[in-house]
């Protein structure tokens, strides 16, 4: 079992829920390692800072939070020489890469999974100089994020963000890319590039799962005309075999490495949060970090 621990948790979220969260997981923890360091973001990059200068001393860093919170403690952890694991404790609006890697949206069962101690190394993406673990988008995606108010998001939760995807729908005008891979170019318009390297986006799955996470790919989503239809059948549809393949609002690929470039800079989200813009370079690493994942991701 693991000697030291480091719990960093989101000074920003709700403090009785924070407060009763830390609870539960020290009195789960408690008597299985021994010293368990806490330690709350203060702003924005706090956790990443957290975890570059204090990464190396632990052997496990739990994170309590949601996809941002991961996103910064990941980029504080990945250029480390000898990065600890990574245990992902839910605390967040939707949590998608914790579903990704099977991990319970119950936080005692969550806390529980650390003493199961199940184990994979995963797959992580660097973009242009960030380092990414759910996904990287363009077009509406990050129209989406940046139109999310608020004050809804902390009433309505991950509803918000439906809110904000229909608003945005609406408003989505096409721009032209040039996507580049391994021997293939594409030129056309969409209104969304997503590249996924989890399963989730908004707590609903994504067509074509990943097997595992550490298959070398990521999964590359075109969207090429806006509207609630076209929407509905990507968000709806788990599996490409129920695609309308003749469809031509939707285009797939998988990849290891690409290059998307736009007529014009457009910014870019990062699991969830607004980071840089286009041109991007996408780049996965492959097994470069290990979590603790559900028991049948192991």
């Amino acid at each position: 079992m693991y000697n030291k621990v480091l719990l960093i948790y989101n000074g920003n979220a709700g403090q009785d829920e924070v407060e009763r969260h830390i609870q539960i997981v020290a009195r789960t923890l408690a008597g299985k390692v021994d010293e368990l360091i806490l330690k709350r973001t203060n702003d924005k990059g706090h956790a990443e800072e957290i975890c570059k200068e204090r990464g190396e001393e632990v052997d496990l860093v739990c994170i309590l939070g949601g996809d941002g919170t991961v996103h910064e403690c990941v980029n504080g952890l990945a250029s480390l020489p000898n990065p600890p694991v990574i245990a992902i404790l839910p605390g967040g609006t939707c949590n998608d890469f914790s579903r990704s890697l099977g991990i319970s949206q119950n936080m005692k069962q969550a806390a529980q999974s650390i003493l199961l101690n199940h184990k994979q190394r995963v797959d992580i993406l660097k973009v242009n100089e960030r380092w990414v673990t759910n996904f990287v988008g363009m077009g509406l995606i990050t129209d989406a994020s940046q139109n999310i108010d608020q004050n809804l998001k902390g009433t309505f939760g991950r509803l918000s963000y439906f809110i904000s995807a229909i608003k945005t729908v609406r408003e989505s005008k096409p721009f032209s890319f040039t996507l580049t891979t391994e021997g293939r170019e594409m030129e056309d318009e969409a209104v969304m590039i997503l590249v996924a390297n989890g399963n989730y986006l908004g707590t609903n799955q994504l067509p074509s799962l990943h097997e595992k996470m550490n298959d070398g790919s990521v999964n590359v989503f075109i969207l090429r005309e806006a509207g609630m239809a076209v929407l509905k059948e990507f968000i709806q549809n788990k599996d490409l075999n129920d695609w309308d393949m003749e469809n031509e609002a939707f285009d797939f690929l998988e990849a290891s490495e690409l290059k998307i470039t736009t007529d014009h800079p457009m910014k870019l989200d990062m699991d969830g949060e607004v980071y840089g813009e286009t041109p991007v370079d996408i780049r996965l690493f492959k097994e470069h970090l290990t979590f603790i994942v559900g028991q049948e991701h192991e």
